[in-house]
This record gives structure tokens, sequence and C-alpha cells, in this order.
């Protein structure tokens, strides 16, 4: 029995009100030990309180499993990949729906089409999920790694001895499109959607690197291949090409096009060039002499280590003057030549966001009609990220996320929060900060 006399007789060579704080802590600990009174369970709950990711913008906030690795909104689904496990939540609610033991996952398709991929690091095959009801629709023991777009899926099959092929799937269809052999690759590839020669997607900080997947499957892929490019038609399933890069260039797909950049270092710079052909002939489509597609870091060694940004058709450039412009990829037309100073924030097929010269203004500038679209005041710290259902504008100080129409600028939702978005849909955007999820409806 603790005797609360003596327990104060400690407390007594201080501060009266000490020694009754103690006699206090004391009593509460005997009540929760006893059974009588157990004041803990309340006060973490009181602890683990969330506070609104953005005030009363959210139609649902929920408590979720941890730091997200992807949050996609896959139909009426909101589906959450950590790295050992995958849940989905409803997106009318918030209501979780279910859960897998998973390392990763990805969505292919759209709206009521659209499939979760699902699999583990290090262990072939993967499950093709319902979004929905977790329910599975088929399943592979086999494929090492999968690329998911917005109309279909690609998985790849290595033997031990690394001979590979190719398969093409509906996202919820259960019989293969077509299947090509592709020859020794595969010990690079794994999981979802490992790196290919392509375009790289602009983002903004607070917005996740993949916010606007599934992108649309593209005419022509590339394989890596020891040093090597395998190009394969993805409309009829054929190896149309194997391209062999000279150790000063590296090849880019865009616009069903292979782009050759070639980067040569002299005189303490680099001098590029881009070659771009329609395979299986090598005869060029269009060339440009001093045309940087940003493969590079600044530098002497001209080393070329990353893709160039852009969209599926459009590539980012600068010219040899410091000006940036963004060209199709397909012909090479200049759709956009900015001025000095201006940078692209952001570009997909249809649209740049541009910021101007004094960081000041963001345009969003129609590609197809070769005019602005629309214009807002931005701060120096503004960010954007495209996607295809609204433009995502983050700004600091106070820190806000701003959504918007591409075509028009008009205002989709404006609301004042630290939190990171991972994902837009036709009606809405999921925001994360720590632990909490919550969905944000456009106006």
């Amino acid at each position: 029995m603790i005797d609360l006399v003596s327990v104060s007789r400690m407390a007594s060579g201080g501060s009266p009100w000490k020694g009754y704080a103690l006699v206090a802590i004391v009593i509460v600990i005997v009540l929760a030990t006893t059974g009588v009174w157990n004041p803990w369970p309340q006060v973490w709950g009181w602890v683990n309180t969330s506070e609104p990711i953005a005030g009363g913008a959210a139609r649902w906030q929920a408590r979720i499993g941890g730091s997200p690795q992807s949050v996609a909104i896959a139909g009426d689904a909101v589906v959450v990949e950590y790295r050992t496990s995958v849940e989905a939540y409803g997106l009318t609610a918030g209501i979780k729906l279910w859960d897998s033991d998973a390392d990763w996952a990805a969505i292919s398709g759209d709206g009521n089409d659209a499939v979760v991929a699902t699999g583990r690091l290090l262990t072939k095959g993967y499950q093709v999920l319902d979004p929905r009801s977790g329910a599975q629709l088929r399943a592979d023991t086999e494929a090492t790694a999968v690329w998911t777009y917005r109309n279909g899926l690609l998985d790849l099959h290595c033997a031990k001895g690394g001979d590979c092929r190719l398969t093409a799937w509906a996202p919820r269809g259960t019989k293969p499109l077509w299947t090509v052999d592709t020859g020794g690759i595969g010990f690079v590839l794994n999981a979802a959607n490992p790196d290919l020669p392509d375009t790289r997607q602009l983002t903004a900080q607070r917005v996740d690197d993949d916010v606007a997947r599934p992108r649309l499957m593209p005419s022509l892929i590339g394989l890596p291949d020891d040093g090597k490019v395998r190009v394969v038609d993805t409309a009829t399933g054929r190896v149309v090409q194997v391209a062999q890069p000279a150790p000063d260039q590296r090849i880019a797909i865009a616009g069903g096009r292979v782009l050759t950049v070639t980067g040569v270092a002299k005189d303490g710079t680099c001098y590029y060039g881009v070659v771009a052909t329609d395979p299986p002939s090598s005869a060029p489509v269009w060339q440009r002499e001093g045309l940087n597609l940003r493969t590079a870091d600044n530098g002497s060694d001209c080393k070329q280590d990353r893709d160039p940004a852009g969209g599926e058709d459009v590539v980012l450039g600068v010219d040899p003057t410091g000006r940036e412009e963004l060209l199709a990829g397909h012909d090479g037309r200049v759709l956009w030549h900015g001025g000095r100073d201006e940078t692209v924030l952001s570009v997909n097929d249809s649209f740049g966001v541009i910021r101007s010269a004094d960081s000041r203004t963001l345009r969003g500038y129609s590609l197809s009609r070769g005019r602005t679209a629309w214009s807002r005041p931005a701060g120096e710290d503004a960010g954007a990220a495209l996607t295809p259902y609204a433009v995502v504008v983050t700004s600091r100080k106070p820190d806000r996320v701003v959504a918007v129409a591409p075509s028009t600028g008009r205002v989709l939702a404006d609301v004042r929060t630290d939190a990171e978005v991972f994902a837009v849909g036709p009606g809405g955007l999921i925001a994360v900060s720590g632990r909490d999820m919550a969905y944000l409806p456009f106006a």
C-alpha cells in the first residue's frame, strides 16, 4: 500500500504545490492500476486527435495506417500504398474498404474500369484487384515487372536463361492483347513502373511526383538492355528497333519517335544536338543542333543521366540563347518559345504552366491554340503540377494549395494547408499530412 503521507513529506522540501501534484499523480496511478478509473485512453485519444488538414474545405478526413508511398484515385475508391501493405478507402465518405499485404501497388485503367495491380518485392508475380472490393480479378505468378497505364497494362516475364517476353493486357482483361519476345532483359526491371527511357513529369513542392498517373500508354516504349534500347510498338506488339547509343548519347522516346541526344564536351561546355527517327527507319524525321533537353547537369563532362522533361508528345528544351521552348516530339515543331527568364513549371501534351520573368505571374498556355488560356498572380515560391483534371498550384507564406481548370483557369479549390497533394481526380484531390488523409472536392 502506498503511504500518501510519506509521499507528501518527501515533497515538502520544495514548493507545497509540488507535493500536491505528486500526490495527485500517485492517486491517479493507484486508481488506474486497481481498475477503478483509467484516464489514459482518453488522454491518448486527446493527444492523437487530428487537426483539420484544410479547415472546413474537406468532405472527409481519415486517419491512415502510416506515411504513404503513393495515393491514387481509382473510380470511387482511394488506394493507399505503404511499404508493406495496401489499403483502400471509399471516395464518398472516407470509410476503409479493404487492405492487403503487398509491397507495391499501381493503378491501371480509368473511372469504373480502373484496377489495382499489387505485388511483392523480390517475388515474381502480381495480382489485379478491384479497387472497390479488393476482389482478385486476375493473378500472375511469373512476371518480374509491371507498367500500368490509363488504357492498359504491360508485364514482363523472364525465364532463368534471361529470355524475356512482354505482354499487353486491357485493365480488366483476362486474355492477352499481344505478346512479344524481347530478348535477355529484365534483371534491373522489377516491381511497378520501373523507369524507361521516355520523358519525366515536372511537378512541384508538396505535390507527389506521380500525381498525374496513370498516363496513356505511348505508341512506342523502350526497354533498356545492357546499354541498348529495345523499342516496342505497343499497337502491334513488335520489336521495331534495337537502338545502340554511343557513349556521348542518350535515347529518349516521345511522340512515337526515338530521340537520340548527343552531348559533346568542348571548350569547357557542352554542345548538344537531337535527332528524331521513326523506327524501323534510321532516317531523321527532324533534327536540331544546339537544342539542350537538360539530360545532363551543367558541367564539362556532359554525362547524360536523366530523361528530358515533358509529356507523351511534348519535350522541354533550351535553345542556344538559354531560352526555354516546348517542342512536339513527333515532328519537332516549336509549340512555345519563351522570353528571357520565363520558366516552364509543368507541361503535358495540351498545356504548359509558365512563370513570368519577374516570378509574379503564372499563366496556362494552350499548346493546341498557341496562346495563353489563363493567368493568375503568384509569388516567387509558387509551384505547379499539371494533371488531366486540374493544375495544382502550391505556395508558401502562407501555405496554400489552389486547383484551377487547365483550359480556363477557373478556381476549383483554394485552401490554406501545408499538406502534400498525392492524387487528383475528376471531382477533387487527395491531400495527406502525416497520418491524416483528406478529400478536398472541387467547387
